[in-house]
């Protein structure tokens, strides 16, 4: 079988080309060796963000009792709480499914490997076959990295693919990472009741965000009895009657040991490249090097999602797969990561899009801003949600926005006005003029835009 392109990867970036490419007239092929959605839907963001809602109900409930809303004792069903997760994924694996046979593209179930004539071989079990692309794109994804931990082969330990399978709640768990994965695992299993303990490598958690922001969600992670140890790196692990136990080394060498029922590995993925093994593509790291319309070293071969690297995120590929697609045929879109919001589904959660303040120092730009805390606001105040704050960049000379960081309640959802003002080219006197509805927890953006430019109204 002949077709224009053909997309080696069902998740976000795979599935997503193949539909833009049927509805641009493509006769398409797609080739999954799993379940259809990738490590998003099945093992990524929709599972966890279903537990997380869980996490976040049940905290509620506990809040609720100074409110004077009494439940009696508080009881949960893991198991009833996976099956709710997994009829969420199942509805959504039957619309992707449905979609892709709407746009009439078919669908191969096995595993794919692009040969040098733009052949791509399907294994799938004892059975293969060939298919021709004119254009192939490459949507692979990544897996969890295992690090080579003394004593990792001898121990039983879960990564963020199989913790979604864990047949009960633990008393205790380690998990290895503080990154964005790992404080929403933290999250998630403090509220079951589980003792928990971050080992962070690095000097704060969620490096990678904004250092206020790391610092308000590490105190409220704190008040819900999670131990986090930055400047720590596990030494070794072993596992005995009695648990399993985590050797681990501070920055000075100092040395101590835990003993816990679980350990969950969340320090990071690696690209799957091997369908392009045979291509010689030119790497970035152990990533595919693309250009800045997505094409690889090899023409009419693309790449997207996890496997190109940078901000590894369900929405990036997505945005990339529909990139590649209108570049198919001529070089015409470049992939634009100007404006990509960032999330964390924490409780509180903690939202980015644009640059941040360290990008902002490191490029020499001139830039004013100002942070709104929630305490101030009175849709929070209501709601029992005053954790928090919004911070905004603005450019000093022409004040256009830069970069928005808000850290508490559904601040995930309320990120995308400040990303709708950086794309369009948004100045903060158009954010302060405004009308936000009241009450209303956007109105912290409202109360920054004035407060930048002298006329502040609560601030």
């Amino acid at each position: 079988m002949v077709y224009d392109v053909i997309i080696i990867g069902g998740g976000p970036g795979g599935y997503v080309a193949a539909l833009r490419a049927a509805k641009n007239g493509k006769k398409t092929a797609l080739v999954e060796a799993d379940h259809l959605g990738g490590t998003c839907l099945n093992r990524g963001c929709i599972p966890s963000k279903t537990l997380l809602k869980h996490a976040e109900v049940i905290e509620s409930i506990e809040k609720a009792k100074s409110w004077g809303i009494h439940t009696g004792e508080l009881t949960f069903s893991l198991k009833e709480m996976l099956a709710r997760k997994d009829q969420v994924i199942e509805t959504l694996r039957t619309g992707i499914q449905f979609l892709l046979k709407k746009g009439q593209i078919d669908v191969y179930n096995g595993y794919g490997t692009i040969h040098s004539d733009k052949t791509v071989s399907v294994q799938a079990k004892e059975q293969s076959q060939k298919i021709q692309g004119e254009k192939i794109i490459i949507a692979t994804g990544s897996q969890p990295v295992v690090p080579p931990i003394p004593g990792i082969d001898e121990v039983n330990y879960h990564t963020t693919d199989t913790i979604f399978d864990i047949e009960k709640i633990p008393q205790s768990i380690v998990i290895v990472g503080g990154g964005i994965i790992g404080v929403e695992f933290a999250n998630i299993f403090a509220s079951l009741q589980t003792k928990v303990t971050i080992v962070e490598l690095g000097d704060r958690i969620i490096p990678t965000e904004d250092e206020d922001a790391s610092k308000a969600l590490l105190s409220n992670l704190k008040k819900k009895g999670i131990q986090v140890l930055t400047k720590h790196q596990v030494a070794a692990i072993a596992e005995n009657e009695a648990g399993k136990s985590v050797s681990i080394i501070t920055d000075n060498g100092t040395e101590e040991t835990l003993v816990v029922d679980d350990i969950l590995l969340a320090v990071g993925r690696k690209p799957n490249v091997s369908a392009g093994a045979e291509l010689n593509l030119k790497m970035n790291g152990p990533h595919i090097e693309v250009d800045d319309y997505l094409e690889t070293s090899v023409q009419g071969v693309f790449a997207v999602g996890d496997v190109i690297g940078g901000l590894q995120l369900a929405h990036v590929a997505s945005a990339e797969g529909l990139t590649a697609v209108a570049n198919l045929d001529i070089k015409q879109k470049r992939m634009d990561y100007t404006v990509i919001p960032r999330c964390i589904y924490t409780n509180p959660q903690v939202a980015s899009v644009g640059m941040s303040e360290v990008e902002l120092k490191q490029k020499g730009i001139v830039y004013k801003a100002h942070q709104y805390s929630f305490v101030g606001n009175g849709k929070a105040l209501a709601m029992g949600e005053t954790e928090g704050f919004s911070k905004v960049f603005i450019d000093e000379k022409y004040g256009e926005i830069l970069g928005v960081v808000m850290v508490g309640a559904h601040v995930t959802e309320m990120i995308s006005q400040s990303s709708a003002y950086l794309y369009l080219e948004g100045t903060v006197d158009e954010l302060a003029q405004m009308v936000q509805p009241h009450p209303a927890l956007s109105e912290v953006l409202m109360e920054s835009a004035n407060a930048l430019i002298g006329k502040g109204i609560h601030s």
